[in-house]
């Protein structure tokens, strides 16, 4: 897939900071923030809600969803420019991704931010869990090839910023090095914003 424009998945446990980082990284950018969660309520590639863990359902016909999701945001990707916001991260095709992000968080801090979320008993400890395994980072080990992944701290708004700086920096770096829009071309004030940070 041509892009003239990086594709990147910002991925994580739940609670990590993944929006709030998509939503630094968009307001300085030109990017789109494409929360996949949001996508498949609104496409409707959920199977249904679990009471008990307080989540959506996808793994009913997993494969089906899956196709579903993907099909629905193909087009929109295509291009180029987005952040794909989501906790999972291999169900996404590796042509379609140039840096996957996973954030990750102190302990401490990600189960203050889930309590404060409501979570349940379970579903916080099932989110607690799978961050001291490095379940996420795991996955996007076996999905995508190791030169491009990133594993940023996201603890503090600092982190964020930083995270966003480096993020910024990358894009930057990628453009000139895939002949993608400049500032120079009048197409690129998001590229000037980034390495201002």
């Amino acid at each position: 897939m041509s892009r003239s424009m990086p594709n990147i998945i910002i991925t994580g446990t739940p609670g990590v900071g993944k929006t709030s980082l998509c939503e630094s990284l968009a307001s300085s950018t030109n990017f789109q923030h494409l929360s996949i969660n949001r996508v498949a309520k609104e496409r409707n590639c959920y199977e249904g809600w679990d009471e008990d863990s307080q989540s959506w359902i996808v793994d009913e016909d997993k494969h089906r969803r899956e196709q579903q999701l993907l099909d629905a945001i193909e087009d929109e990707v295509r291009g180029g420019g987005y952040l794909l916001d989501w906790h999972a991260c291999d169900l996404f095709p590796d042509s379609w991704i140039d840096l996957v992000i996973v954030l990750r968080s102190e302990s401490n801090n990600l189960y203050d931010r889930l309590k404060a979320r409501k979570y349940s008993e379970k579903k916080l400890q099932e989110n607690m869990d799978a961050e001291i395994m490095e379940v996420l980072l795991a996955e996007a080990r076996d999905a995508f090839d190791k030169d491009v992944i990133v594993e940023l701290q996201s603890n503090n708004p600092d982190d964020i910023e930083s995270n966003v700086g480096r993020i910024g920096a990358w894009i930057a770096q990628w453009t000139l090095q895939n002949g993608g829009p400049t500032a120079e071309d009048g197409d690129g004030a998001w590229e000037a914003r980034a390495s201002k940070r």
